[in-house]
């Protein structure tokens, strides 16, 4: 298969290598030549709008990022089916042993949007499952008035669930408790670019 010159992707490939890469060059041969050691895991949404790398100002090699459908965790379940984000965090703590694990939420979140108002029918086998993650928090909340004042204190009590269900990992709890271990719950405002601590 031959790379068209005019996709997207190729073109912003063009650019990283002329303007990136003569100055980050050496940066690079130096993560190539050792394992990656990543202090900080980011659980964040898979949403196109908003990059982990991108908001923390990181350098290559700084982030350990997890990202997927609204930024969920899920709870401890080694059942031995296949567990993307769960088998990503055992990762990052057991063997990259990462102190800090940041799960970055965000403002206007489409993955909270659809569990909301119910496009998700259409999405039936893995992403109705995965998003009933969210499920605790979802409808037993008051309505806290309409609109996006209500999606917003969704996306915060999903949030807060993420941070709840790290803490059903026995070796996250215990590497929390024993202070190796940091663990964070934050909301990146797309609209102005603020952070704030859920």
């Amino acid at each position: 298969m031959t790379l068209d010159p005019d996709d997207a992707l190729m073109a912003g490939y063009r650019r990283f290598r002329s303007a990136v890469w003569p100055a980050q060059a050496e940066r690079y041969a130096r993560l190539a030549r050792r394992r990656q050691r990543p202090a900080t895991a980011v659980i964040a949404c898979s949403d196109a709008r908003i990059d982990p790398q991108t908001i923390f100002d990181a350098e290559p090699g700084e982030l350990f990022v997890i990202r997927n459908v609204a930024g969920l965790v899920p709870e401890y379940a080694p059942d031995g089916g296949c567990h993307g984000t769960s088998a990503a965090l055992e990762y990052a703590v057991k063997i990259l042993k990462v102190r800090r694990i940041v799960v970055l939420g965000h403002a206007q979140c489409d993955g909270i949007h659809a569990m909301i108002h119910g496009p998700l029918r259409s999405a039936p086998d893995f992403l109705a499952p995965w998003v009933d993650i969210a499920e605790p928090v979802m409808w037993p909340m008051p309505e806290q008035g309409s609109g996006e004042t209500f999606e917003a204190a969704i996306e915060d009590a999903v949030l807060r669930q993420s941070q709840t269900n790290l803490r059903t990992f026995p070796w996250i709890r215990e590497a929390e408790k024993s202070g190796q271990l940091a663990l964070s719950a934050w909301k990146f405002s797309i609209a102005t670019g603020e952070l704030t601590t859920v």
